[in-house]
């Protein structure tokens, strides 16, 4: 008999065709239905970027105008949304909060009918839910980070776009051109990576037939993995603990003599480097020169040429966007949940692509316990003794 191959966590599975994103190994780019995010991080707002991941195509001006005029619509947060977020602990963390308000919208849509059969929804149906969770994230991000801060509401503005009206609720102030670009490239950079960790989460709850939202919850919760998302909080916190490019040398030792993970370095499907780090480095690079603070860059470099010379491992998209969401002014628990309101535009695609060509997801395991053993005295009755006597299905 043939021993089965385990592979584990599904390294090098392929289970399923995709047609929005991929990794171009000729080029080393990741690709948004087929163009480089690159080229769209430096030519497109991130509202564009979410229609072409939800439609296959990059929108119009009239289709961008009609995409705009709906987000705006959803802005503000619900006051049954703020209730639930508000009974959460202030110690709690945002990515408890982004969870509970993604589950509470989801409870109070009420498209579909709410019967079990058409939950799943429409493909009309989905993509508007999709537009509606996409507006109303950075409201939810922004109210929690206010609400530690205990801050007043910034109601959203109509006349800013996504990314500047994010800045707007979460800090109350104009947002200043430049801060508002590498952002906005910061979202676009985030917003989809092919069948990452959460990304097969909400397609395998969208395989059996569940709704949107609970897809989008699921996706959340395995963000909220540390070995998924998170490492852009824990970029900040080994920088925090370094203190200046002067402690990198003698800190690295200590963190490298003790085994520990560095996070920010590495990633599972880029070996040579991540496609993703020469645009948000040249975002942080901007900020770093509009607020003043070339020791960001120095420990930034530093720490980056003494790794890469040591271990031979290159820096992800976490390493430059985590300063950059610093010295943005966002606290570091946001990070995350800055995370969220980006990638929603990537799992919601794979909800819709997954939901137009269905396949319930169920993986077979091997079992390697103990052998069947019985339960001393038992007596099967007949039905049983039957059942035990017909040819066991072969999976």
């Amino acid at each position: 008999m043939t021993e089965t191959e385990i592979k584990k966590g599904l390294a090098g599975v392929v289970v399923d065709y995709t047609a929005v994103s991929k990794v171009n190994p000729e080029t080393n780019s990741l690709l948004y239905r087929g163009y480089p995010v690159q080229e769209l991080a430096a030519t497109q707002p991130f509202e564009a970027v979410a229609y072409l991941l939800w439609h296959g195509e990059l929108p119009t001006e009239a289709q961008l105008a009609e995409l705009r005029a709906e987000e705006r619509r959803h802005r503000s947060l619900a006051e049954n949304v703020k209730a639930a977020i508000d009974l959460l602990p202030l110690d709690s963390h945002p990515m408890d909060e982004v969870r509970t308000a993604v589950s509470v919208i989801g409870a109070s849509d009420v498209t579909g009918g709410g019967s079990v059969l058409d939950a799943s929804g429409s493909p009309e149906e989905n993509l508007a839910r999709s537009i509606r969770l996409y507006a109303a994230l950075p409201a939810i991000v922004a109210y929690g980070q206010r609400r530690r801060r205990a801050l007043d509401v910034v109601e959203p503005r109509d006349d800013l776009d996504y990314s500047a009206n994010f800045l707007w609720m979460t800090f109350g102030e104009e947002p200043e051109e430049i801060v508002v670009d590498a952002f906005n490239r910061s979202m676009i950079l985030y917003a989809e990576h092919s069948f990452n960790a959460s990304t097969f989460t909400a397609r395998v709850i969208t395989s059996t037939l569940s709704d949107l939202y609970s897809a989008v919850t699921g996706a959340i919760g395995a963000l909220k993995g540390p070995l998924h998302g998170g490492a852009n909080e824990a970029v900040l916190h080994i920088m925090s603990e370094i203190g200046s490019a002067d402690n990198v040398v003698p800190w690295l030792d200590r963190a490298l003599a003790e085994k520990r993970k560095i996070m920010g370095f590495g990633h599972r499907v880029y070996k040579k480097g991540d496609s993703r780090v020469p645009t948000m480095k040249a975002a942080l690079d901007t900020l770093i020169e509009h607020y003043g603070r070339q020791d960001v860059a120095e420990l930034y470099a530093k720490l980056e040429s003494e790794f890469v010379s040591r271990k031979g491992i290159y820096p992800n998209l976490d390493y430059p966007s985590g300063p950059a969401y610093n010295l943005i002014g966002f606290d570091t628990l946001t990070f995350t949940p800055l995370f969220i309101a980006s990638r929603v535009t990537g799992w919601t695609a794979h909800i819709m692509e997954q939901a137009a060509s269905n396949a319930l997801i169920r993986p077979l395991s091997a079992y390697n316990g103990v052998d069947e053993r019985h339960i001393a005295g038992y007596v099967p009755d007949a039905a049983t003794l039957a059942a035990a006597a017909r040819p066991a299905e072969q999976s």
